[in-house]
């Protein structure tokens, strides 16, 4: 996106702490502008309702009096074409698809960087989706069918048993930590397998590695 095009933010979300630190990542991205901020459902509808007008709502899940799942449903179910984009801890697939189901037009976790926030805020004002790699796995683990594999579906890709080992531990949403512990290595190494997987089979992104897995039927 532009950085001369203005974006309008409602932050919802019930921890002031929460919007305080939002805020203080965006202050210095002039184009985004929070305009208002709410503690649940029912203070955005309201806001809206009042006549404010966001480009994109910055919308927690986990909330009181009415959470941003029926928050998000509300919305579109009122007629008001803004975008959410769910800012949450919460990376359960069921989260993720309701959220979808809902409208929401993006899903990212809290703890992504202020560099992700502002990708993810510019891509949803103009109308993409985005999706972070937790998110994109998910929903592809809730759509997609997978075949038992009859053989396996990695022997030819001149993968290492060790490998093969990251990847199904990669798709089981072990992070990599865990995975340095469960296998008894360093996270170094897990990271070298990791970029060796991608490479060989050709993905860009850990969501491109749960995709591969899915379609060979190992989820």
């Amino acid at each position: 996106m532009n950085n001369t095009t203005d974006i309008r933010i409602l932050l919802v979300d019930d921890h002031k702490i929460v919007r305080d630190g939002i805020r203080s990542l965006l202050i210095d991205h002039e184009h985004i502008h929070i305009v208002g901020e709410a503690s649940n459902g029912k203070e955005a509808i309201a806001h809206i309702e009042k006549g404010l007008e966001p480009d994109v709502i910055l919308m927690d899940i986990n909330m009181p009096e009415m959470d941003g799942i029926l928050c998000t449903k509300t919305l579109k179910e009122l007629g008001y074409d803004c975008k959410v984009l769910a800012l949450t801890m919460l990376k359960e697939d069921q989260h993720i698809r309701s959220m979808v189901e809902s409208g929401a037009s993006g899903y990212l976790l809290k703890d992504a960087g202020e560099d992700e926030l502002v990708n993810a805020i510019e891509n949803v004002a103009e109308g993409k989706p985005y999706f972070s790699d937790e998110a994109t796995a998910a929903l592809l683990r809730q759509f997609v069918i997978p075949k038992k594999p009859q053989h396996d579906p990695l022997k030819g890709m001149d993968l290492t048993e060790r490998e093969i080992e990251v990847l199904k531990l990669i798709t089981d949403e072990f992070t990599n930590q865990e995975i340095a512990d469960k296998l008894f290595i360093s996270v170094r190494t897990v990271d070298a397998h990791r970029r060796n997987l991608m490479e060989k089979i050709g993905a860009k992104n850990m969501a491109g590695l749960v995709r591969f897995a899915i379609e060979k039927g190992y989820v």
